[in-house]
């Protein structure tokens, strides 16, 4: 992993930086919105696991049950299309940002130096908990009970994760700028 990061802060550049956040600004502006009007036709009001912050095995069954067949379906397939495609596309804006940004102020520390790494555990558990609802889903009504309690779990982690990652990037790019008022004043 230390490996993978040094390689990310040595290869990114302020481009490549700039092309991911504009792909994360259309991807976000133009599929996210028509995919949650999809997922809202069978989540309905009930909601969605991917949106929860956290749920129970029971939870999880309860979003299998109110689906229906073809909701479950459809969810399926939203994880096996979108639900690939949205992490790699936050995290390639993420990971990117994180690694141009501690390169370029630059920020010392361990911590740091790896922080490039955080959207990608984020992505990690993200396609966990995509896995482990859509094989829920697909065995419902049959209990997927390691699985259904997995989920939960899979979820909390992967949004303090992404939560985290957008926390690094605010945190770093904040600190670039305080960094280029004190080099002004100097």
């Amino acid at each position: 992993m230390v490996k993978l990061s040094k390689w990310l802060n040595n290869r990114i550049t302020g481009w490549f930086a700039l092309i991911s956040l504009v792909i994360f600004l259309l991807f976000t502006a133009f599929v996210l919105p028509s995919q949650a009007s999809e997922a809202e036709i069978y989540s309905g009001a009930i909601g969605s696991p991917d949106t929860s912050l956290y749920y129970s095995a029971e939870q999880l069954y309860k979003f299998a049950e109110s689906y229906g067949p073809e909701g479950r379906a459809a969810y399926v397939r939203a994880r096996l299309t979108f639900d690939i495609i949205f992490p790699l596309v936050y995290t390639l804006f993420l990971t990117s940002a994180i690694s141009w940004l501690t390169k370029n102020i630059p920020l010392t520390g361990r911590f740091w130096q790896r922080s490039n790494l955080v959207p990608i555990l984020g992505m990690l558990f993200d396609f966990l908990e995509n896995a482990a609802t859509a094989t829920v889903m697909v065995r419902y009504p049959n209990p997927t009970p390691i699985l259904a309690t997995l989920a939960g779990f899979f979820t909390v982690i992967k949004w303090i994760f992404v939560g985290g990652s957008f926390v690094i990037l605010v945190a770093a790019g904040l600190l670039g700028i305080l960094r280029l008022i004190t080099k002004k004043q100097s």
